[in-house]
């Protein structure tokens, strides 16, 4: 009896499910009633993937910031964050809802993203002055998430990978080996506390006070490089605070412009950055070629799709000299979470022959592969060990 009640519940709300993604069309199919609650994330659902009805979100003077705010609001109320995220990147796009951005009533509402923050970059040269400081705000808020995510794996994959040979008694804060010095004091256990008095620090030795590792990360500023960008601000900001560390940040589409001097403010670089336009990749990495100083010790990322619109041919002949210099050059086809990337895979394989692995990196991999490339590692076996596709 318990077990057939069970089923008909489970059957219940699987039609209730289907109901939802399926519309009102699929009424009399289903044949389940909707609670109160259901049928205001069916109203949410409906207004975005099935905008030509009264209560849609496109078309006519219904098509109103209050309107779209108010959506912001119940899709915020009846959905998790990542089905927020979704659903806002898709009403982007599908309804080309982009202008609503400029109202800073409706931004207000916004659930702030990567997505977000990628759109808002590409609307900064229209974005109107009474709504540039709450767009802002939407970029200074994500770029704080981040941070709060990715600094501590960044700086400690980094930092831990410049030296494990030699140990020093009278480390900085960012030169403690965290797992050595836990395990130097565990008999200093404090039971009362439940904590270690680290009585003894041990840290990574010190190889000189000169820059240990030169970095340059090379970005494409074309608009599906968008989430790319926003990942390597952060990242870029995380090590250029490292002091054994030099980072160069240099984006580009058919200009060539080095943002170094704004790593200190990922907001402010975010804001400076131009996405679209074409893309002269050879130029970048010829620009790129020119800061190296000392070839063993650097480490040139491109962070490209490989569609290029400059001299192949000459791109190719400065990606063979790095590597002949010493240059560890690698080339990320993306740096987000979106999954596949689109890219040139024809140059991506000539790239590859010359010794420079091509694969996409998650943002949660990309303090792992950094560390690799300092380790120098072979950077393909170690993207086929996270189960990476590297192009050879």
């Amino acid at each position: 009896m318990q077990n057939t009640i069970n089923h008909d519940r489970d059957e219940n709300e699987r039609l209730r499910r289907w109901r939802l993604v399926l519309g009102n069309d699929a009424n009399n199919a289903c044949g389940v009633t909707l609670t109160e609650q259901e049928s205001e994330m069916d109203l949410a659902l409906a207004a975005l993937y099935q905008p030509d009805g009264k209560n849609g979100l496109r078309g006519g003077n219904e098509a109103s910031s209050p309107k779209v705010a108010r959506w912001l609001g119940d899709i915020r109320k009846y959905f998790p964050a990542s089905v927020v995220q979704l659903m806002q990147k898709d009403a982007f796009e599908r309804l080309n809802l982009h202008r609503m951005l400029l109202e800073p009533e409706m931004l207000a509402n916004v659930q702030p993203d990567v997505h977000l923050v990628s759109t808002l970059m590409s609307l900064r040269g229209v974005i109107p002055t009474k709504t540039k400081e709450t767009a802002r705000l939407v970029v200074h808020k994500v770029v704080d998430e981040l941070m709060k995510k990715l600094e501590e794996p960044m700086r400690s994959a980094v930092s831990g990978a410049l030296n494990r040979a030699v140990r020093n008694r009278r480390p900085r804060h960012a030169e403690i080996d965290w797992q050595r010095t836990i395990r130097a004091n565990l008999r200093h256990w404090q039971q009362d506390y439940q904590t270690i008095v680290p009585e003894t620090l041990i840290g990574y030795g010190r190889k000189s006070q000169r820059t240990q590792k030169e970095i340059i990360l090379c970005i494409d500023q074309s608009g599906s490089m968008a989430s790319s960008i926003v990942y390597s601000s952060i990242f870029g900001a995380v090590m250029a605070s490292l002091p054994a560390v030099k980072t160069h940040l240099v984006v580009f589409d058919t200009a060539v412009v080095d943002m170094t001097e704004q790593l200190d403010d990922p907001v402010e670089l975010l804001f400076g950055v131009q996405l679209g336009g074409g893309t002269d990749i050879n130029r970048a990495v010829g620009y790129c070629q020119s800061l190296v100083r000392d070839p063993q010790n650097t480490i040139l990322v491109l962070i490209s799709d490989l569609y290029e619109g400059g001299v192949e041919r000459n791109l190719l002949q400065r990606a063979s000299e790095l590597v002949q210099s010493g240059v560890q050059t690698i080339a990320l086809l993306a740096l987000s979470n979106e999954g596949a990337p689109f890219y040139d895979k024809a140059l991506a394989a000539k790239l590859a022959g010359l010794g420079v692995p091509s694969f996409a990196c998650t943002p949660d991999h990309f303090p792992g592969m950094m560390a690799a490339a300092i380790r120098k590692e072979d950077i393909n076996l170690w993207a086929a060990q996270q189960g990476m596709i590297a192009t050879r």
